[in-house]
């Protein structure tokens, strides 16, 4: 990556993250006036925060995993914890201000009582820890909860008969790198291999590290089975990680990256097509997707399975008549309230959808990124069920 760009990008990350916690210091420690010293404490707590996270992102990556865990677990879990606190105050200012508005418009207002303010201050305050607590550990429990594997079946109209029940195991944005390593992803092999299924689908984001520090790491994926393959598409994490050794690393592992282009899948005279492009954003990097190459100059007749790690490339695949893409990146928005944010940016965070006459199934994430919470979006491995028309 550019150093210029990063170092930019760590520059705004650390003044959003030093508002942020200026914002919690003062409504909920300054404002309720609590006793003087939890206050005096919390100020240098606070800078060491602020100055640790963004550290956590580079140290992260220049550190061997096992050294890296020790700062990036606690630092990513306060990084989460610290969201929500900072959504559900929000949330209560908002609705604080608007109440107080109405109050003036119909010339309601109260008089000053200063006890009052300051006894509601800190039940306010005392709310919001208390909730964002509950919150928080839910979302780690779920983070941390068994992998659950969704059936889909899914009907494509082009799909020849003697691929009807073609199975195929989609597992996206793992994210091995310093809070998930080799025990997690030999479970995830383990359930896939578990399916018995025909294909398995790596929609990217599967590393945050260099192969240096992550193959050992990454070496159970050399043990996935599958009847007709595994595949893999980078995704926008494999970039900043140095996807040319990933892609080398994952062949040596006989995993195949579709990096803009196709294979096909044969039963007898039927056949299926099997896609690949590269991220969304990887044009910053010099491999941009080129669906031409993926996707142009077939038989039409047949049926085709793109793999693409972001959901919004589905626009364009359906110009070329694609009939179901696979995805990730959005990991269903992970943790309230990116669960809602992240479908500004993105035309669906999860599940299965349709555009035109291409269908595109988004999977929530296998593991997770950054904090370890995940708020009614389970990590999942995805079992889609191919089905001929009726």
């Amino acid at each position: 990556m550019n150093w210029t760009r990063l170092l930019l990008m760590l520059g705004i990350f650390t003044v959003v993250i030093a508002g942020g916690h200026f914002y919690l210091w003062k409504r909920l420690l300054r404002d309720p006036a609590w006793p003087v010293l939890p206050r005096r404490l919390a100020l240098p707590l606070g800078a060491a925060i602020v100055l640790s996270l963004p550290l956590t992102f580079y140290v992260a990556r220049a550190l061997p995993r096992e050294q890296a865990f020790l700062l990036a677990f606690p630092s990513f879990l306060w990084l989460g914890i610290a969201s929500t606190l900072f959504s559900i105050l929000l949330l209560v200012d908002v609705a604080r201000g608007l109440s107080v508005l109405f109050r003036k418009i119909l010339r309601r207002e109260s008089p000053v009582d200063e006890q009052k303010r300051l006894f509601l201050r800190r039940a306010v305050a005392g709310g919001v820890l208390g909730s964002g607590a509950l919150v928080s550990a839910w979302s780690v429990h779920e983070a941390l909860a068994e992998l659950v594997v969704k059936r889909v079946e899914i009907t494509l109209k082009k799909l020849p008969p003697d691929f009807d029940g073609f199975r195929i195991a989609q597992v996206s944005d793992i994210h091995i790198g310093p809070t998930l390593g080799r025990d997690f992803l030999t479970g995830i092999v383990e359930r896939v291999n578990g399916l018995r299924v025909n294909m398995v689908a790596i929609t990217g984001d599967l590393v945050d590290g260099s192969v240096e520090h992550l193959r050992k790491h990454t070496e159970p994926l050399a043990e996935l089975r599958a009847s007709d393959g595994v595949f893999f598409v980078t995704g926008n994490h494999e970039y900043y990680s140095g996807a040319d050794d990933w892609v080398t690393e994952l062949e040596r592992l006989n995993i195949p990256t579709l990096r803009n282009r196709r294979v096909t899948l044969r039963r007898g005279d039927a056949a299926l097509d099997i896609a690949g492009v590269t991220d969304h954003r990887a044009d910053s990097f010099g491999d941009g997707p080129n669906y031409e190459a993926a996707l142009g100059g077939r038989d039409p007749s047949r049926e085709l399975v793109l793999l693409a790690h972001q959901p919004v490339q589905v626009f364009e695949a359906k110009k070329y008549g694609v009939g179901l893409q696979l995805s990730g990146h959005t990991h269903g928005g992970q943790f309230w309230p990116w669960t809602w944010i992240i479908l500004l940016v993105q035309p669906i965070s999860r599940g299965l959808a349709r555009f035109g006459e291409t269908q595109v199934y988004v999977n929530t994430g296998t593991g997770y990124w950054g904090p370890p919470l995940r708020s009614g979006t389970p990590p999942e491995i995805t079992e889609i069920v191919l089905r001929a028309p009726a």
